[in-house]
């Protein structure tokens, strides 16, 4: 008997001591589409995630805690990105690196704000995210209307005097940045032959190509996604067409090859400068390059998005988001994408979007100042 009431007294205690352990935990969220049509999006969000929860860790935690990461799936779909942020904030996490569509990220937003969560999105840039005076919200990328007027630059330099039509998906992502577009191409003297919409998770554009092809377009802008951008793109080339096509940062994804094939070669896109080529990176890009991980995409400002938090939480002594969010306001943190400084609305004050090309061989790079 005496050796059972040992054991059971052993028992007992090694519960105590894993109850204890757990309670120390901290447990922070990454929000995305895990699943659906852009989940390619997803494992990069939740790949920058991992590995900087895990190297916060092994640098001893936040505020004496090892964190512990709740990743949650929001299929790029607003109401089931509100209950995600409802289920979040009912779980008192403090904070959410999330999410990737705009039309998930604002509506989140508000469930986040009376949950009393911190929310940086890595990824989402329509310019509403910031400007709605939440005091919750932040973002790592920027800003459509930024990310706009890149490629209305360089489509007024690069196709002066040519047909351009613009596409847009409906999406509060995809109409946002056409129409950001459009603006800056406007104010440059520019006006499109051609503006028209199509639904998110089509696949039949033949009728749109069609009308292209009728008006002898140069360049398409599409505001809109990499599925969708790769079929329309796809469907041109089966019609003969030659016709370049140009779209957003939702196409730094090689999933976009796999849709084109060799026929993406030529295809434009905006994004800031590639995160992988910063001295800043050098260390975290070799370490998922040893997990056999191209952090490509979003990858790197999920983890960038990680390292503000974790650094603000440092210097504030506190994980009250609300105190954690005025810090960031207040400072400079160093992270993957370089030093990155705030401003009153929560949008990075390094503003720096480039243009780049697809090749043939399911690769792109960033062009030069001259175009090429």
């Amino acid at each position: 008997m005496k050796s059972l009431k040992l054991i059971g007294l052993a028992f007992g205690a090694s519960v105590a001591l894993s109850t204890a352990a757990f309670a120390d935990d901290l447990t922070i969220a990454v929000a995305g589409p895990m699943t659906g049509t852009e989940s390619a999006f997803g494992r990069q969000m939740k790949n920058g995630a991992d590995l900087a929860v895990a190297d916060i860790n092994a640098a001893g935690g936040v505020a004496g805690k090892k964190l512990v990461l709740d990743a949650e799936d929001d299929a790029c779909d607003p109401k089931q990105a509100r209950s995600v942020a409802e289920k979040i904030a009912s779980a008192k996490i403090p904070f959410v690196a999330g999410h990737f569509c705009s039309s998930s990220s604002i509506p989140a937003s508000e469930a986040y704000a009376d949950g009393n969560v911190l929310q940086i999105t890595p990824a989402s840039t329509n310019p509403l995210f910031t400007e709605r005076k939440l005091w919750n919200v932040a973002r790592v990328c920027g800003r459509d209307d930024q990310q706009g007027l890149i490629a209305a630059q360089y489509i007024a330099k690069n196709f002066k005097g040519k047909n351009i039509a613009i596409l847009n998906d409906k999406t509060t992502y995809g109409k946002g940045l056409a129409d950001e577009t459009k603006k800056a191409l406007n104010k440059a003297g520019i006006t499109e032959k051609l503006n028209e919409s199509y639904n998110k998770g089509d696949k039949d554009f033949n009728a749109i190509v069609s009308r292209l092809k009728k008006e002898n377009i140069d360049l398409v802008y599409v505001g809109g996604y990499h599925q969708e951008a790769g079929l329309i793109l796809r469907q041109m080339r089966d019609q003969g067409m030659k016709t370049i096509l140009m779209s957003g940062d939702a196409l730094a994804d090689k999933e976009y090859a796999s849709i084109t094939g060799p026929a993406g070669e030529g295809t434009l896109f905006t994004f800031g400068p590639d995160p992988r080529n910063k001295p800043s990176a050098k260390k975290i890009v070799e370490a998922f390059k040893a997990k056999g991980i191209d952090p490509e995409g979003y990858t790197l400002y999920t983890y960038a998005a990680m390292q503000v938090w974790s650094q603000a939480v440092k210097k504030a002594g506190t994980t009250d988001a609300k105190k954690v969010m005025n810090t960031i306001k207040a400072g400079k943190w160093d992270t993957v994408l370089g030093q990155l400084e705030y401003d009153a609305k929560g949008d990075i004050k390094q503003i720096d979007y480039v243009v780049y090309k697809w090749d043939a061989k399911g690769g792109y790079a960033e062009l030069n100042a001259n175009g090429t």
